[in-house]
């Protein structure tokens, strides 16, 4: 994901100077799609900011008592008032501030976790015996949830989507001096988030193994799969005053980054490409405006907050809304960056039916739920937890949605339902470009190719690594646009990269 956003979506975004992203849907196709562009990006930022809103307020539950919607209240209420206050400058430095707490959380559980259990070794042996670590899990069956394709793929293309033509990330990457200040950007963040992403995984292998013989939700004490990180802290940290308290800012600092970007996000293409185009007001004025937007959009996450509490596990339900609406974004975006013959009529059936086609095997999902050899169900025990006797069942924790009614009758499509939900962005992605290319084809998409301002497209074989390949070879690729040669540049780019 890195590479390809770094060398594609950058230096197409960058170069052009743009203030939202959509901006350049308008200028590559037309105004039409730049609108449906920004409206698909606030639905799915307002879906996924309510999931956001919600986790945090779980954990302070589970670990305080304090009531759920109060701290969903309080949560939005925070972020809204410095994201107003401070911008963009604010959000950026807060978040900052709030991956130092992160780690420090993080390492915080792994540390008290080891020393506990009598050593990681302890903890990663009682994993593997239970059957959580899996490394080589290589079926090819799309609808088995978890194995390193979908994991690679589908992670992969939801993190272009989400780092590539998403306005919160894009508009960080703007504010670099330089195209080469941006791209170091991008690979600086890899190393956070892989430091972030491990130490998570980290401690769920910790939660594993210190509840391996008495299951917190089996048991009763905890009503949600999310809340059993929460718990494990009040469990190991009980002798240590301040680090529940450590765990609550962790967990709040992770939540606030994320929904103070996204409604900064919000304001401002509502701003730039709904206000801008047909309001000539001052920029004081505009600034105001934003400031309103934040409070408008942050109000509007807390009601879908309680969309959130109706969709199961955080994670899954976060991951499938990204997934639903990043996929056929990202396909927009890049029929309009990768593929010259596309004309506004291809972006405009394609970006259509990969919606339709990713929200339809999502739905269709929730009424027929995969069959369990697809969801990896575990095992877990309640032997030692009081009053159980030596019980061991299958886990809930992977069942993905549940159905109200019981029916005998199976559709044949329900085969596509069990799609991994891990891979729905590369199913709506994929839907976007077949469908947007053959529109475009069939609506002689190819006779416009040459009037293309040749900014608009990336031109891909003229990057420095295809330099070997036939000049005429190359030609042919770029469909007739009038070619920029970027062979010294991008080499040179390369060189100073490196150094």
């Amino acid at each position: 994901m890195t590479i390809v956003v770094a060398e594609i979506y950058i230096p197409t975004f960058y170069n052009m100077q743009l203030s939202s992203v959509y901006e350049y849907l308008e200028k590559r196709f037309n105004r039409l799609i730049r609108i449906e562009g920004t409206l698909l990006y606030l639905l799915q930022t307002v879906l996924y900011v309510g999931i956001v809103i919600y986790a945090p307020a779980l954990a302070l539950n589970a670990v305080t008592g304090f009531d759920l919607w109060g701290a969903i209240l309080s949560t939005a209420a925070v972020c809204i008032l410095y994201s107003t206050l401070g911008g963009l400058k604010a959000v950026i430095w807060t978040d900052a501030f709030q991956a130092i707490i992160m780690l420090i959380g993080f390492i915080s559980i792994i540390i008290r976790g080891s020393v506990v259990m009598g050593g990681f070794e302890n903890i990663w042996r009682a994993c593997e015996e239970g059957g959580r670590i899996e490394f080589l899990k290589f079926d090819t069956d799309p609808r088995i949830r978890h194995t390193v394709w979908s994991i690679t793929f589908g992670s992969g293309f939801l993190f272009m989507a989400l780092y590539g033509v998403n306005q919160g990330q894009v508009q960080r990457f703007l504010s670099c001096k330089s195209v080469h200040e941006a791209k170091k950007a991008i690979f600086l963040n890899l190393i956070g988030l892989e430091l972030l992403t491990g130490f998570a995984l980290l401690c769920g292998t910790i939660v594993y193994a210190y509840y391996q013989y008495c299951d917190p939700l089996s048991y009763g004490v905890v009503e949600r799969p999310d809340q059993l990180l929460p718990y494990l802290v009040l469990d190991i940290f009980q002798n240590y005053p301040g680090m529940p308290g450590l765990f609550i800012a962790c967990v709040y600092s992770g939540s606030l980054s994320t929904v103070s970007t996204a409604i900064t996000a919000m304001a401002s293409v509502t701003v730039e490409d709904f206000l801008k185009p047909v309001f000539n007001w001052s920029d004081k004025t505009y600034t105001w405006i934003s400031r309103g937007m934040i409070v408008f959009y942050g109000g509007i996450c807390i009601l879908f907050a309680y969309l959130a509490s109706t969709l199961g596990q955080v994670l899954q339900a976060a991951i499938s809304v990204l997934g639903l609406v990043g996929g056929p974004l990202l396909g927009l975006y890049t029929l309009g960056v990768l593929f010259p013959f596309v004309n506004s009529l291809g972006a405009f059936f394609g970006a259509n039916a990969g919606l339709a086609a990713a929200i339809w095997v999502f739905i269709g999902s929730r009424n027929y739920p995969p069959s369990p050899e697809f969801l990896d169900q575990l095992s877990y025990s309640t032997e030692n937890c009081p009053g159980f006797e030596n019980a061991t069942t299958l886990s809930p924790l992977a069942t993905t949605s549940t159905v109200t009614e019981t029916t005998s009758y199976t559709p044949p499509e329900a085969n596509l339902y069990a799609l991994s939900y891990q891979l729905y962005t590369v199913f709506g992605f994929c839907w976007t470009v077949v469908v947007g290319v053959l529109a475009s084809l069939l609506t002689c998409g190819w006779r416009d190719r040459k009037t293309v301002d040749p900014r608009l497209i990336y031109p891909f074989f003229d990057h420095w690594i295809f330099k070997c390949l036939p000049e005429s070879f190359r030609k042919c690729m770029t469909c007739g646009v009038n070619r920029r040669s970027l062979d010294e540049k991008n080499s040179a780019d390369f060189v100073s990269f490196l150094q």
